[in-house]
């Protein structure tokens, strides 16, 4: 049995992060929202999403199409399962999934002639950016009960010191010397996870398999380490999606970082504005900057993208794919897509040597950059070429 999982419109509006992938494959909790829905209805999922990004994650056969924008609970997969071929489940204006022989691809009026059941319950759905780090304390809560729900946790050193018992690791986790805090949520280490000594760590709080937080670091609730990635220093409210690094010190705040990133040395970001006034973040439907409603709004970075040591995020600053920031001075609050530079201006940053730049950080982590990852950076290099003049 399989399911797929539709981008709707919020494709659009959580640009950069969902140029190199559909909505669903966002993390925020412990998983991916495709994840979620996987281990909830015990099926594999493919996905319904923009035409260059469908080589590298098809579509299944299956009569059940699921928004990929919506995070799951009990109640949302029990209504998707009893849909019936012809049905479609909706909130207000909202499509949540629907039983039929075809995709829905990108409009919804082609499911204008199937019955429609109304859903009355509550749902988070991830429509821009920033809903990531605002969500994700509440989805790290679901996801801990989801995976270790019947389980033991592994056993970790009694050098360390725990604050509550909502703590959980899988096997191969280790941690030495550190604080761990789950009197207001809980904490996951996946397998093979490391905490070096004399880090702070208060939950909600996950760090994903094979990552590692470095020594003394600092990490408030609400975070969460994808795999295979490293960090360190200062991290509050931030989301790292996997294959990325913050190794240093340096302070990373309601944030949302993609895959393939890394932070310099000593690289902070603000994330709230000395007036204490709203922050805006770029908007690339808009072409302008869109009011958050959000005193607190730091860094959202792509895939790909990179910045220097000692690099100074102004408040509410979006950084495009593959883009490289250095120097002096804070850069402005829009880099676009594959740019070069920083506060003293950008250039085009060419495809070929940022391609030359992915090969080499793949090949640390003993991978190849192939033919369909190559392709899609080459679409997504001419789509936002637009954001660069």
């Amino acid at each position: 049995m399989t399911f797929n999982l539709f981008d709707d419109g919020s494709w659009n509006s959580l640009r950069p992060l969902t140029f190199t992938r559909p909505v669903a494959d966002l993390r925020i909790g412990i998983l991916t929202i495709a994840e979620k829905w996987s281990k909830r209805l015990e099926r594999d999922q493919g996905f319904c999403t923009q035409n260059y990004l469908q080589q590298k994650f098809p579509t299944r056969t299956a009569s059940l199409f699921i928004n990929g924008s919506i995070c799951p609970d009990e109640a949302l997969c029990d209504a998707v399962q009893n849909l019936q071929h012809g049905e479609a489940l909706w909130q207000e204006n909202v499509l949540i999934g629907y039983s039929g022989d075809e995709g829905i691809g990108h409009h919804a009026q082609q499911i204008s002639s199937f019955k429609r059941i109304e859903f009355e319950g509550n749902f988070i759905k991830i429509v821009y950016p920033e809903d990531i780090f605002r969500h994700n304390g509440t989805e790290i809560e679901k996801d801990f009960e989801l995976l270790t729900r019947g389980r033991s946790s592994a056993k970790l050193s009694n050098t360390n010191v725990f604050l509550g018992d909502r703590i959980f690791a899988e096997e191969g986790a280790s941690a030495e010397c550190s604080v761990f805090n789950s009197l207001q949520g809980p904490v996951y280490l996946g397998r093979n996870s490391q905490v070096w000594e004399s880090s702070n760590i208060r939950g909600s709080f996950a760090l994903c398999h094979d990552s590692q937080v470095k020594m003394g670091a600092k990490i408030y609730p609400n975070s969460t380490i994808g795999p295979f990635s490293r960090v360190g220093g200062e991290i509050n409210n931030a989301v790292i999606w996997g294959y990325s690094s913050k190794g240093h010190e340096g302070y990373l705040g309601n944030s949302v970082l993609g895959q393939w990133c890394n932070i310099g040395a000593d690289s902070n970001n603000s994330n709230l504005k000395n007036n204490y006034a709203h922050v805006g973040l770029w908007d690339y439907g808009q072409k302008a900057f869109r009011k958050t409603g959000l005193q607190f709004c730091g860094l959202i970075m792509a895939d790909h993208a990179k910045c220097a040591i000692n690099t100074m995020f102004n408040t509410g600053t979006v950084v495009g794919v593959g883009a490289n920031v250095f120097g002096a001075g804070f850069p402005r609050n829009f880099v676009p897509d594959f740019s070069w530079g920083g506060a003293q201006g950008f250039v085009t940053y060419r495809l070929d040597k940022m391609i030359e730049t992915a090969e080499r950080v793949y090949a640390r982590r003993g991978m190849e950059l192939d033919s369909e990852e190559r392709s899609m950076l080459q679409t997504i290099f001419e789509l936002t070429d637009t954001y660069r003049y």
